[in-house]
Parts: C-alpha cells; structure tokens; sequence
C-alpha cells in the first residue's frame, strides 16, 4: 500500500518529483502555481485546506482526495523567520517595526500549526531562524555538501516520527565569491543577487537535488 505524501509550500516540486520517482503518491501544495511542470499532483491553494478536507482540486483541475495523509513535509516561507532577516525588526531609528514584528508571528503561528497537525510523520524544513528560540531547536541541521551537492546552505528539520538523514556523498563545500568590499558568500547565493527580489528569494529557498532524493529514499521508505 502506497503512503499518501503532502509536500507543503512546495511550488519547485523537486521532494514531489523525487518521491514520485520512487513510485510514491506525493503532492505538492503552494498557494503559488508549481514550476515543476506537474500540474496534475499540485494543489493550488492554502495547504490546511488540504489537509482538513484530505484533498481538493488540483491545479490540472482534476478533483483528487486521499483517505488520509500519511506523511508532510513542509517548506513554511522563511521571509519573516529567518535570522538573516532580523535586522529588519528595528527601523533606522532603534524603534521597532510592528509590521515585522506582527508577520514574524503569524509565520511562526503558521509553523505551530504544521507541527500540529494530525499526520503520523511531519518534517518542517527551514533555515536558521526564530523557530529555534520561540518554538523548539531543530532535530537535525544539514547542508547540501552531505548528499552530493557542492554548497553550504544550513537547512534546519524538526521532525515527528521520522529519523535523522544519512549523508550520503560528503563532498566539498562549494566555491565562495569575495565581492569588492570585502564581502565573501557562497557562489550560488552571489549569482542569485543579479536577479529580481522574487527570483531571488525562489532561489535561495530551493531545494538541492541531492536533498530531495535523500528524504524520498530514506523516508519514502517507512
């Protein structure tokens, strides 16, 4: 018998195509439209509508539910929850920013929820940000470089009945661009900054492929 997967705030579809690879039903869900190029396993709307109604319309328009879901992982955008992001809590004159401020907690609510929900196996995926301090540490924190991706990119999991990744091909950390005030990062970060904010941002948040086929074999697998 087959799991039913819900890969949510996913619109790359790249732990959905994985999975589907492997012959497992997986979906991806995003209130974005997928870039994927599957259609017919994404659902096109707030992944609590899916996860309420076991399923809905996907964005082919095929009308698809399961009897339940056996397993999430979920991507919950980390604009207002990443540490990077901090120093836009304050404005230039040391007061504080409601408006961030205010985001910052309907993302972390919004994370509560995911780990809330009644699914036997949940990951939560993100990079380092406030969910450590306001709800709990992550389980494990991995990098692309462990799985045969040449990058660092420190991608935090807090995990519900699921055990911790294998590395399965350590290799380099991946090249370091030195900009001309001094200013060094990752090479595949730098290339991101000559594009627009939206492109930029889906960049920095996808998923390796190494990754991706990680979780689907190892996970796909229970």
């Amino acid at each position: 018998m087959k799991m039913n997967i819900l890969i949510a705030c996913e619109e790359s579809q790249a732990i959905t195509i994985a999975m589907r690879n492997l012959g497992l039903e997986a979906f991806s869900c995003d209130t974005q439209k997928c870039s994927g190029n599957h259609p017919e396993w994404h659902f096109n709307c707030d992944v609590f509508e899916i996860i309420n109604n076991n399923g809905g319309t996907l964005q082919n328009g095929e009308t698809h539910f399961v009897p339940k879901w056996d397993m999430m992982i979920a991507h919950p955008p980390c604009t207002y929850l990443s540490v990077s992001g901090a120093r836009w809590l304050y404005n230039t004159d040391g007061s504080k920013n409601l408006e961030r401020w205010a985001n910052q907690k309907l993302a972390l609510d919004f994370v509560r929820a995911l780990m809330n929900v009644p699914i036997e196996r949940i990951a939560i995926e993100n990079p380092i940000s406030v969910i450590s301090s306001q709800v709990r540490k992550p389980d494990q924190i991995v990098h692309p470089y462990m799985f045969g991706d040449e990058a660092s990119k420190a991608t935090c999991l807090w995990l519900k009945n699921l055990p911790l990744l294998v590395p399965t091909n350590v290799v380099g950390k991946g090249d370091v661009t030195v900009f001309s005030s001094g200013k060094k990062m990752q090479t595949w970060i730098a290339k991101a900054y000559s594009k627009s904010t939206h492109e930029r941002r889906k960049l920095r948040s996808k998923t390796f492929l190494g990754i991706a086929n990680a979780i689907a074999e190892q996970w796909g697998k229970l």
